[in-house]
């Protein structure tokens, strides 16, 4: 088989895996953050558990990147850059924001998380880089820039979410608080609605089946967290807003 035919089988058994993950997810929160509980194994520091399994996002996207025949066009370093400034962000600077003391995650979670990174990165990497098809007329291009213009409103809203989740802690707290004001009025989970509406953006930029399996995929890990989130909000603080949908405003 041909590359171009291994990653045909790539991209579409991330579908497979996306229709799992989310099958899996809408009845199993994943036990971490607020839904830590025993009985799924050994554990390591959650700060540890990010860092690991964000890791293949930057290393292997770079290491797979580099190595296409597009690597250095002008189209392919646009759509690299997106992906990089996410996850350099994700992997590097978040961990190190949050204020996770005595946090713990299982290491099976981080390990399935670190095998599925790998499997987005060689789909999304070697489809930019070798396998697409990109001149420099891409850029601008409607499609290019919609996308675009979409991914860095979801990454904006993704990041002011995540700014203020972490600015509800003081140094040293651990607890948790129902948070207040802009979106938060609105739905539980702000950033996963961001990341969700950043990387449909990135798909639509790069115009391909490759960045639709992954913003695929990443809703359907994601987005059910926001309605197990909202359920844990519900239990665990009896004023929490009725109102509030999950995961999208006025919908869900």
């Amino acid at each position: 088989m041909t590359e171009a035919s291994w990653h045909g089988v790539a991209v579409w058994a991330e579908f497979g895996f996306a229709g799992a993950a989310l099958l899996a997810l809408v009845f199993v929160a994943a036990p971490y953050g607020r839904h830590e509980r025993p009985g799924w194994g050994p554990t390591i520091p959650a700060r540890v558990g990010w860092l690991v399994m964000e890791s293949p996002a930057v290393v292997v996207f770079a290491a797979l990147y580099a190595l296409g025949d597009h690597a250095w066009e002008a189209a392919p370093l646009a759509l690299a850059a997106m992906w990089m400034a996410h996850y350099v962000h994700r992997t590097l600077v978040f961990p190190f924001r949050m204020r996770e003391r005595g946090k713990r995650m299982p290491l099976v979670i981080a390990a399935m998380a670190f095998v599925f990174n790998v499997l987005n990165v060689y789909v999304v990497a070697r489809w930019v880089s070798h396998l697409g098809d990109y001149d420099t007329s891409w850029l601008w291009d409607p499609r290019f820039l919609a996308g675009a213009a979409v991914f860095v409103a979801g990454s904006a809203v993704n990041h002011r979410a995540d700014t203020t989740l972490i600015g509800l802690r003081k140094p040293g707290d651990t607890g948790y608080r129902i948070p207040e004001g802009w979106l938060f009025d609105r739905i539980t989970s702000p950033n996963y609605f961001g990341e969700i509406v950043e990387w449909f953006g990135f798909a639509l930029a790069t115009w391909s089946l490759a960045g639709l399996a992954f913003a695929v995929f990443t809703a359907a890990n994601i987005g059910p967290r926001a309605f197990a989130n909202r359920r844990w909000y519900r239990a665990t603080f009896p004023d929490y807003p009725p109102e509030r949908k999950a995961l999208i405003p006025y919908l869900w």
